[in-house]
Parts: C-alpha cells; structure tokens; sequence
C-alpha cells in the first residue's frame, strides 16, 4: 500500500485564516504550505504534489471555482475542499461539478474540518492506487482492458499486437462473457485507424428486416416509415472499425448482401442503386460454432471463409484459473474506487472459492459477483457470505445407481438443456419471450440455443 500523501495546500486571501488554518492542520501531523491567492496557488501545484487543497471560494482576482477549472488541467490534482463564509447550495453543486471533493462553509469546527481533509486523502490516494494498479496491470498482464496473465491469454495479446496494423478480417471466437469486444476495442485503438470510428452492432439483438438498413442505410422511401434517407453503420464507421457481435445470428440472404460489402469494400443503401464505397476493418464475433451452422445450412461458407481470415479464440475463465485472483483483485480496487470505498481484500476462503468456481459467465459473471460483494461488504474484508449462494453451494452427488453408458458428459448437458427448453416453450405455448423469461435468459440466447438444437414448433396438418 502507498503511504498516505500529507501535504495539504492551504489557498485563502485572510492571513489570519491561513496561520489558523496551518496551526490545526501541523498540529494533526500534516505539511502545510500556503498561498495568498490563486495564482500563487497554481505555482505551487505545478511544484509539488498535494494531497488536499483547502481553497477559499471568495477571493479577489481568480477565485475557488476558477482555480477549480484550473487545477482539473493538472496531471496530480490534490482533492479539493472548498471552504467559505457564503455557503449556498448552488456554489457547492457548482464546485462539485468542477470536482471538489467537500464543501465547507465558515465558521467551521475544528474536528470537522480534520475529518473532511483526513477522508480527502484518503480518497485521493485510493484513486492513486488504482489508476497505479491499472497502469501495473496493463503493463505487465493487460492489453488495453484485457486482463491476463496465463499463457493463453498472453497468446492472445500476442495475436492482438500482430493484426492490429493490418487491415484483415479478424473472427474472435469465445463463450458469453469472455471479453469479445474487449478484443475488438484492443485491436482498433492499436491500428492506425485508432483516431476514426469504432461501431459496434450486436446483430442478435436486431430482427432480420431492420437488420440491412441498420448496416447499410436506406433512401426516403425505401419502406413504411422510412421518412429520410439515412446512413448505415458502414459509413459511419468509415475509416474506422465495425464490430459485429453475434454474427451466427444473420440471415442467410443479409450474410450474401454483407459478403459482397466486405469482398468489394461497396454496398447500396435499402432502396437505392447507387454503389457507396468505404474503406472498414471488419471484426466479427461469434460464441457458436460457425462449422456447424455451415453443416446445418445456416451460415454461408463463403462468408466464413472471409470473416475467418485471422481467428482470436478466448478461452473461458474456468481454463485460466491463474487469472481468477488477478481479475478479482483488479475488480475489487476499480469498485472500491467507485463507490468511495477504503481498499477491500478477500478473505483466503472467499480466495478458495473463487478459484474452485466453474465460472459459466466466465469474466463478466466474475466481475458482477466482486461488485455485488464490494456494495454488501460491511467492513474491509470480503469474506464467502457475500458471494451469491450458488459460488458456495457443494457440487452435486452422482445418484447410486448411476451407471456410465458412454455417453459423454456434453451429450447429457445437451440433452437435459434441450429438455428443459422443449418444456419451457410447451409450457409458454411456444411464446419465445415468455420462455426467455421462464428460464431467466435473453431472447437472443433462447433464439440460439433453438438453432442450434433445431427445435422447431410442429404445425398440424390442415
């Protein structure tokens, strides 16, 4: 842990406040400097690094709210508490805005002002320590947001590192959860098209007929609402970087039209028979087997072969358990900090049980069980009891007179999830949403998952 920073600058126009302000302040163990007004103020921040500022709101020439402004343009900005004699709820919503920490009106007691400079360094310094944290981690373990430190992931940044200067297709494949558009993000922001758009589409969440426009724009015209012209995605991100997530879901005849785009580098808006060309990176992201939806007849080989110029696997958390504890540690620290929190730790069982987890959610099911820990956690430890009951609960028994029959542990699962599917749509009337719902999943999962088990609602003959 960083030693706490004590430096205090004190900003105030009264001498006689200034001297009392430092006398109470080296009584309690802090360095004080001092400055008469704002200018003198920026002088010394530029010099030396402050912990807390206390800055008086009314002085003449630049006052609290102008030094405020000023101080937000410097690298180590101290927190700031205002103090003023014409305390009124607009000046502190106004300085709050401008990034003061407190709000102080004079005259002020003695233990308070203690109290708000102590609690001031203590939250810049937890700011510190995880802006250092974050620097430590992407320095050593990270790549942009990507954390890692197991061989898998660090092949991963790799990968990364070598297309982001190219202008190929990149398939990034992986289960929900695992970072997909982490991925994507790490290889814009390192290309040299960094500085242009990065748009990303979750093609599952889209219906089919509004899927074409969303990509590539209509003309006035084109069908019933369709009031102006309007362009698509792929112009927008022209430039730039266009993330398709989930593009298994896509209908045959949108992957044709999406295939000539990406071959050609040309599309026509809905409606229109002009050729728009634009220069787009495509990267697409999928967490189903494409080879299947190829055999299945759902998915255009021609279109993967194109989209799979360079595939990225992810691999799920539960095969890098190395890099439970470090997403774990980094989590805490992020929200810690943003709920104005002193540092958390885990607890060794709470540890244990992190790493002996499957993680199903993979990253993003981890990251919501250390905030929810985080927001619970009464003191400064996090210990199992704040972890939700299923992280704790034993793994089941195998039944007595279970009998291995060769069939193979994914072939059950598959088995018993189709079941309840079939059950949960039987028992909604085939309502999708309703199902969804039932089975606490979002429609695009539902629809998937429908897909790849072929379930289809059988239509009585007429």
């Amino acid at each position: 842990m960083m030693i706490l920073n004590r430096r205090i600058l004190v900003v105030d126009d009264e001498e006689i406040l200034r001297d009392v302000l430092s006398d109470l302040l080296t009584s309690a163990a802090y360095e004080v400097d001092l400055a008469e007004n704002g200018a003198r103020a920026l002088e010394r921040l530029r010099e030396t690094e402050y912990a807390v500022a206390l800055v008086d709101l009314m002085m003449p020439g630049m006052d609290g709210l102008e030094l405020l402004e000023e101080m937000k343009k410097l690298e180590n900005a101290p927190a700031a508490i205002i103090l003023t004699a014409y305390g009124s709820i607009d000046k502190a919503v106004q300085a709050t805005k401008l990034g003061a920490f407190n709000f102080l009106t004079k005259p002020f007691k003695n233990d308070e002002l203690l109290l708000a400079v102590k609690n001031a360094a203590e939250h810049r310094q937890l700011v510190e320590e995880n802006s250092r944290l974050r620097r430590t981690l992407t320095e050593r373990y990270g790549f942009g947001n990507l954390i890692g430190k197991s061989p898998a992931m660090q092949q991963v940044f790799d990968l990364i590192r070598q297309v982001a200067p190219r202008r190929s297709t990149v398939l990034v494949q992986g289960e929900s959860g695992t970072g997909k558009e982490l991925v994507a993000k790490a290889i814009h922001a390192s290309s040299g098209r960094a500085e242009a758009p990065f748009i990303a589409i979750n093609c599952g969440n889209i219906p089919s007929d509004l899927l074409e426009s969303e990509l590539f724009g209509h003309v006035r015209g084109a069908f019933t609402g369709a009031n102006v012209s309007r362009k698509g995605l792929f112009e927008e991100a022209s430039g730039g970087t266009l993330f398709l997530d989930e593009v298994a879901t896509i209908s045959l005849e949108i992957q044709a039209k999406l295939l000539r785009a990406i071959q050609e580098r040309e599309f026509r808006r809905l409606g229109s028979s002009e050729n728009i060309r634009v220069d787009v990176r495509i990267v697409a992201a999928t967490n189903t087997d494409l080879e299947a939806g190829i055999r299945e007849g759902t998915f255009r080989e021609d279109l993967y072969y194109r989209l799979n110029v360079i595939a990225i696997k992810i691999p799920p958390l539960r095969e890098r358990s190395e890099d439970v504890q470090l997403l774990a540690e980094f989590f805490l620290r992020k929200y810690a900090a943003e709920n104005g929190r002193d540092p958390l730790m885990l607890d060794p069982a709470a540890l244990r049980v992190l790493l002996d987890y499957r993680w199903p959610g993979n990253v993003r099911e981890l990251e919501n069980v250390i905030e929810r820990a985080v927001v619970l956690a009464p003191g400064d430890r996090i210990g199992p009891d704040l972890f939700p009951a299923g992280l704790t609960a034993p793994p089941p028994d195998l039944p007595p007179d279970f009998v291995s029959d060769g069939v193979s542990l994914k072939e059950r699962v598959n088995e018993y999830e189709k079941s309840l599917l079939l059950a949960a749509l039987e028992r909604t009337d085939w309502n999708q949403k309703k199902a969804a719902e039932l089975l606490s999943v979002n429609t695009t999962t539902l629809s998937e998952k429908l897909k790849r088990f072929g379930i289809r609602r059988e239509r009585p003959q007429s």
